[in-house]
């Protein structure tokens, strides 16, 4: 029998604990989307209870705000930051953040999701402090490797993403100071401005990628470009968020108003063009453009929300919330796992059905509610939201957490 010599210094180095060596932690996609497909399973799961009065919420923050602050700067960003770091290693060829870095950043993201349930007596808000302080720093670490990437390559066509990823850092940090400070509806308000500046990231992104992978995946000669219009919607988007946010404090409702209704013409010029009758055959690519056809009719209805009783703006804003980033992301996330990892960009027909969950979960929330009532339509569509991202999981967490199937490494 071996003796062991506890004198002797212990090894530094374990092949267990290699983690730049596990395929989960060589590129930023892998963890964040896996990351992101569970918490939309479960915080959703745990939203719908709680609206069934299966769960009690015990803490100071209440649970609309925790919910509102999970699927947008929870899930949304973390998907949006996996994209990036993601995509600036094939922009640039600089590489990206991998390893035990890779392993930290998202140990701080895993923290703050748990940091929102911690409790202790005399100390009601204490979680609150921890989860800005993590928020904060996983943005900030996102944000430089991200600019880092962008600046030694000298991309200076991508700077965009890193103004607006911290922008949504900036939102996140005064969504929870509001929150701590008691002042719900402007964090509310807060919450709205942060979504529009996800459709800013969804027209940008979908600008380059949803006329190329059309033109792919349907052998076409060329792709459709509109450089001319991709600047004005960028412009036009800025305008309409930077308006919008000032219209919570100075401005008339009905203005803004023609501001969303402008902003919804010019994406609904490029749903138009981009559109093939092919695509139809395709889900990875009809769920890309329904995505953006659902952000297009989304505007729609919150601009004719500013003019009409009938339309709730929180209603029409969760057409894009659902249906476009909802969807966007579940398609993105199924089409990166898979072209990065050297498969087929070809999904099973279950997959197909996750689309369509989310859609339906969209159109349910957003356009039922008059018709089955606020509380089931928000139950319903909770439910076909977990059911399409437990498909999502069930499909893409092997391919998340093994090795390329064609050796490469990443």
């Amino acid at each position: 029998m071996k003796v062991i010599n506890l004198t002797e210094p212990m090894p530094t180095k374990i092949k267990f604990y290699q983690l730049s060596q596990w395929p989960l932690w060589a590129l930023a996609f892998r963890p964040f989307f896996l990351a992101a497909g569970a918490l939309a399973v479960f915080a959703m799961s745990y939203w719908f209870l709680i609206l069934a009065g299966y769960a009690q919420w015990h803490l100071t923050m209440p649970a609309t705000l925790w919910h509102a602050h999970e699927m947008l700067f929870g899930f949304a960003g973390v998907v949006a930051m996996g994209f990036l770091l993601t995509a600036a290693q094939t922009w640039t060829g600089v590489a990206s953040v991998s390893g035990i870095k890779l392993c930290l950043l998202s140990m701080i993201w895993l923290a703050a999701r748990f940091s929102f349930f911690i409790e202790i007596a005399g100390f009601e808000q204490l979680n609150l402090y921890i989860v800005s302080a993590l928020q904060l720093v996983w943005w900030l670490a996102g944000i430089i490797i991200l600019a880092d990437m962008l600046i030694q390559a000298k991309s200076s066509h991508n700077y965009l993403f890193v103004v607006i990823a911290s922008l949504l850092c900036a939102l996140n940090v005064i969504f929870l100071s509001l929150v701590v400070l008691n002042k719900m509806s402007l964090a509310l308000g807060v919450v709205d401005t942060a979504v529009l500046i996800m459709t800013l990231l969804v027209g940008v992104v979908a600008g380059r990628v949803v006329p190329f992978f059309t033109a792919r995946g349907l052998n076409l000669s060329e792709q459709v470009r509109t450089p001319k219009l991709d600047k004005l919607v960028v412009f036009s988007s800025f305008f309409a968020i930077a308006w919008f946010f000032m219209s919570q404090l100075f401005f008339s409702a009905m203005s803004t108003g023609w501001v969303f209704a402008w902003l919804a013409c010019l994406h609904s010029v490029r749903c138009v063009l981009w559109w093939h009758k092919g695509i139809l055959k395709v889900p990875l690519l009809w769920s890309l453009h329904v995505a953006y056809w659902a952000l297009s009719v989304g505007l729609i209805l919150v601009a004719l929300s500013y003019f009409s009783p009938i339309i709730l703006f929180k209603d029409a804003l969760h057409l894009i919330t659902v249906g476009t980033i909802g969807v966007m992301i579940i398609a993105m996330m199924v089409r990166v796992s898979h072209g990065h990892t050297g498969r087929a960009l070809q999904a099973p027909a279950y997959i197909s059905l996750a689309f369509v969950l989310i859609v339906i979960a969209a159109i349910v929330r957003s356009l039922l509610p008059v018709y089955l009532g606020h509380h089931l339509a928000w139950q319903l569509s909770a439910l076909l939201w977990v059911a399409g991202f437990s498909l999502f999981l069930f499909h893409c967490a092997p391919i998340l957490v093994n090795r390329r199937v064609d050796g490469r490494r990443g």
